[in-house]
């Protein structure tokens, strides 16, 4: 049996990679790349790498070739193709090809989301749907990692700054998010059509106070409305595209659009998620 992983050169790719190989023989692994200078790494350990981009399709019809089950890892928005366009070319090719299994890693809540990043996940576990290819979307909650700069800034004597008030958020490390996905590609775990993969849902000065023990460092923490924060993010040199997203976000979890209360996490995983203080302190050794 073949399985392949899309996005297998990037952070969720890699951790993924790594549990895959784990669980099955280098012989059944293949890994999607868009650039041959992105593939070098993975030949170099021995992994079949197929080169095609998401807005090809020709290209996709091509790796999909001869695959049993798929991790399907989303793109990153704002691309030249849109990513409802590319979404759609890889769900086809699928299709086209046989493909048996996708795991799709999508966003919160699936069609009840409000949120604007859901959109294209919306529309893509409706494609896969209607394809009658069998899956699991894996409703994956908030990455650890994505609060990085609010992390690495409040350890180094900066203030823990946000603007969602008291919403709450099922953070979790990235790895665990990876081993999750691929216990339910290689059926060492049950693959329902939903997983709702999050942590127990904590608020920011929840997360903060963890922070604190975790890294031994006191630091002021702050909430402010999005006027200020925005003001704060823009004099830090944050970029103005990017401050939008943060405000979005921020928006988001003070809507309840993250708060996710589910055991799945831990069913799909076979064990209990890192405690928060055990996984910052892995954050902050990174």
């Amino acid at each position: 049996m073949n399985y392949l992983l899309t996005g297998a050169t990037g952070e969720l790719g890699t951790y993924a990679l790594h549990y895959l190989k784990e669980q099955v023989d280098l012989t059944d692994i293949v890994a999607l790349a868009r650039t041959e200078e992105k593939a070098a790494k993975l030949r170099e350990q021995g992994i079949e790498v197929r080169i095609a981009d998401f807005s090809d399709y020709t290209s996709l019809v091509k790796a999909f070739n001869g695959v049993d089950r798929m991790l399907f890892v989303s793109s990153q928005p704002g691309g030249v193709v849109s990513r409802d366009e590319q979404h759609k070319n890889v769900v086809n090719a699928a299709i086209e090809t046989g493909v048996s299994f996708i795991a799709y890693t999508s966003f919160p809540k699936g069609a009840t989301s409000n949120s604007p990043l859901a959109q294209d996940h919306i529309l893509t576990e409706k494609l896969i749907s209607e394809s009658h290819i069998s899956h699991t979307f894996l409703r994956n909650n908030w990455y650890l990692e994505n609060e990085a700069d609010t992390l690495n800034a409040a350890v180094a004597g900066h203030a823990f700054t946000y603007s969602a008030e008291n919403g709450k958020t099922g953070w979790a490390l990235k790895r665990e998010f990876a081993e999750a996905a691929i216990n339910v590609l290689t059926e060492k775990s049950a693959a329902p059509e939903i997983l709702e993969l999050s942590g127990t849902p904590i608020t920011y000065a929840e997360l903060a106070e963890a922070l604190k023990t975790a890294s031994g460092k006191e630091f002021e923490v702050v909430a402010m409305n999005d006027e200020d924060y925005q003001a704060a993010l823009i004099s830090n040199g944050v970029p103005e595209a990017a401050v939008s997203f943060i405000l979005m976000i921020q928006n988001d979890i003070r809507n309840g659009e993250l708060n996710v209360t589910s055991e799945d996490f831990e069913k799909a995983l076979g064990k209990s998620l890192t405690p928060l203080v055990d996984a910052l302190k892995e954050f902050l050794k990174k």
